[in-house]
């Protein structure tokens, strides 16, 4: 029988366009975990690249893997210079 070869999935090879990132951060949100939104911005930056964000963001590289890495607890102001360098936004909506 032969093996087959997997690899694990990983979602920043799948998102590939404006659409599908705001699709896959408003689900993240909707789930009302921090540590799910902040695991998905993670992955949209690896999609982007992290050294392409580190620049569009004003942010160190070291300071994005830092603040994106599970169980942190990134300030307010750190995470507005990663959605504008993604070039996201956030809403509220009643």
């Amino acid at each position: 029988m032969r093996k087959l070869a997997t690899r694990p999935w990983d979602a920043a090879e799948h998102l590939t366009s404006p659409a599908a990132i705001a699709a896959y951060l408003n689900a993240a949100m909707e789930e009302n975990d921090p540590d799910l939104f902040l695991a998905a911005l993670g992955d949209v930056a690896r999609a982007r690249g992290m050294a392409q964000l580190a620049r569009d963001s004003g942010l160190g590289r070291e300071s994005l893997y830092k603040a994106l890495s599970p169980g942190s607890k990134p300030r307010y102001d750190t995470l507005f210079k990663v959605l504008h360098g993604l070039g996201v936004k956030l809403a509220v909506e009643t």
